[in-house]
């Protein structure tokens, strides 16, 4: 009997889009631990060894900063975005979302 391959959202990240779309899911969470997860995750879609290079970040802290339980400086986070081509943008919460809030 052959075992399924475990899930792994990673695997589905390959447009742009895709990322940005996934990292917007995210950021609408306003739960830190999982963005910083989401950008873990795609920053090893990308290679961390790339992140790192592109950022000038020390590879192992990219790693403890962007994984479970990691907690990334802001700067961190930017820097990581930009390496990933992709922007942060500000919009204001729709009327349900700023209820719930």
């Amino acid at each position: 009997m052959a075992k399924a391959k475990a899930f792994d959202v990673a695997d589905y990240l390959d447009t742009p889009e895709a990322v940005a779309a996934y990292l917007s899911e995210a950021f609408a969470t306003n739960d830190d631990v999982l963005i910083a997860r989401s950008l873990g995750t795609v920053a090893r879609v990308k290679g961390m060894k790339n992140i790192a290079d592109e950022t000038g970040l020390n590879r192992e802290n990219l790693y403890r900063s962007l994984g479970e339980g990691g907690n990334p400086a802001f700067g961190t986070v930017m820097k990581v975005l930009g390496a990933l081509d992709v922007q942060l943008i500000a919009k204001p919460k729709d009327e349900d979302t700023a209820k719930a809030a």
